[in-house]
């Protein structure tokens, strides 16, 4: 039986930082699509596979982190990493997924490589039609666990209809906001026991000095960065990380805004490597490796790509820990229970509305694309294949219609 943690101790971890590590690594090999198509990975494998926690307490931590600023789903797999191996697996989980891009992007960076001809586009145009198969298996499953009456039903309609009308980052916080208020005005959480604990080992003295950091980084850097070039690179990185809700495609303009706009890095420099980030696994916040490598002044190369992919980062951690301590006693309240049931259908919704829009709408052309998309989602969901084996075939059925063309 697991104990309840209160929100000032620590509970001893379940399974060991080298599980995470490995684990996480083969997600950030496989997981392409992007940072929604990262929730339904980890999703298939450490809610249903590996049963790490349950669907309410896995979409209890996708609700938080789309609250926060930062990059939402390395957010949730450093809370999944430490939720399972203590701080060394929230270390192993960031530098597992992280990795495999970051290294991919930082060697395009440094080589100036690019995908051609007609099979490499064609397999790129695979890899975004695969995200379809696997935002639809989310959506799906997700909705099964946390919409199974009409009321959390509507919930989850009306946050797509929140989205219709004020698309991005504020509707998707607004969705969630509205969803769990609608949540506590039906009060169906009132004396439901609480399941998927989420085990949090951040102590409150530890969340509150990541909030001060946080703050303390955000108004010094500035002030410092025009001492060394480094710190200036910093201090961009950090800022673009801090100020951008929803995370992934959401931080280019000011990425853009940081470097080219600058004089770093070349318009033509930040258009390759953003072209160059959509062909790669993991999160996309790992083009900070590519623009940290390509930039004109020193640092560059793998310090530049570094500090970059390290400034980027950070402050969305500094807020997700400094939050943790209190996140488990607030769900278990009876109230905060019925809030918690309106946000997570509104999650599903937010989840239904991006696999609409941009996922279907920018990945699926024509009846062939919509074809190798069913394909792909009868495969994971009558056939159970894996879903990097459904990546593979993605791949090698986009090139194929390009072929064919």
């Amino acid at each position: 039986m697991t104990n309840k943690i209160d929100a000032g101790k620590t509970e001893a971890a379940q399974g060991t930082a080298g599980e995470v590590f490995a684990t996480f690594f083969k997600l950030g090999l496989t997981s392409f699509g992007g940072p929604i198509a990262h929730l339904g990975y980890f999703r298939d494998e450490l809610v249903i596979r590996r049963r790490w926690l349950d669907d309410r307490a896995y979409a209890d931590l996708v609700a938080l982190c789309q609250f926060l600023p930062g990059p939402a789903s390395s957010q949730v797999g450093f809370a999944l990493g430490m939720m399972r191996a203590g701080w060394l697996g929230a270390l192993a989980a960031f530098v597992a997924f992280t990795l495999p891009s970051a290294l991919i992007l930082l060697v395009f960076a440094l080589s100036a490589a690019s995908i051609a001809g007609p099979v490499g586009t064609g397999a790129l145009n695979g890899l975004k039609i695969v995200a379809v198969a696997i935002i639809a298996q989310a959506v799906w499953g997700m909705a099964k666990n946390l919409c199974p009456d009409r009321e959390r039903a509507a919930i989850a309609v009306g946050a797509v209809a929140a989205l219709a009308f004020v698309p991005g980052a504020f509707g998707m916080v607004g969705a969630i906001v509205l969803g769990g208020l609608a949540g506590l005005a039906l009060g169906r959480g009132a004396g439901t026991p609480v399941s998927g604990h989420v085990m949090m080992p951040v102590s409150r003295g530890v969340a509150i000095g990541a909030l001060a950091t946080f703050f303390a980084a955000l108004l010094l850097l500035p002030l410092l960065a025009g001492q060394s070039q480094s710190l200036a690179v910093i201090d961009s990185f950090y800022r673009a990380g801090a100020l951008v809700f929803g995370g992934g495609h959401v931080v280019l303009p000011l990425l853009e805004a940081e470097v080219v706009q600058t004089g770093w890095v070349t318009p033509d420099q930040f258009l390759a490597g953003y072209g160059a980030a959509q062909a790669v696994p993991g999160p996309l916040f790992t083009f900070a490796a590519y623009l940290g490598g390509v930039l004109g002044p020193a640092p560059n190369g793998i310090a530049g790509a570094t500090l970059a992919l390290g400034a980027i980062f950070l402050p969305g951690f500094l807020l997700l820990v400094g939050v943790m301590p209190f996140w488990d006693r607030f769900r278990a309240m009876a109230r905060a229970q019925s809030l918690m049931q309106g946000a997570n259908a509104a999650v599903v919704g937010i989840l239904g509305a991006a696999l609409y829009s941009p996922v279907f709408t920018s990945a699926i052309g024509d009846m062939r694309d919509f074809t190798l998309a069913l394909v792909c989602f009868v495969a994971l969901m009558a056939w159970k294949a894996p879903p990097w084996v459904v990546v593979v075939v993605a791949a090698a059925g986009g090139a194929a219609l390009a072929l064919s063309a």
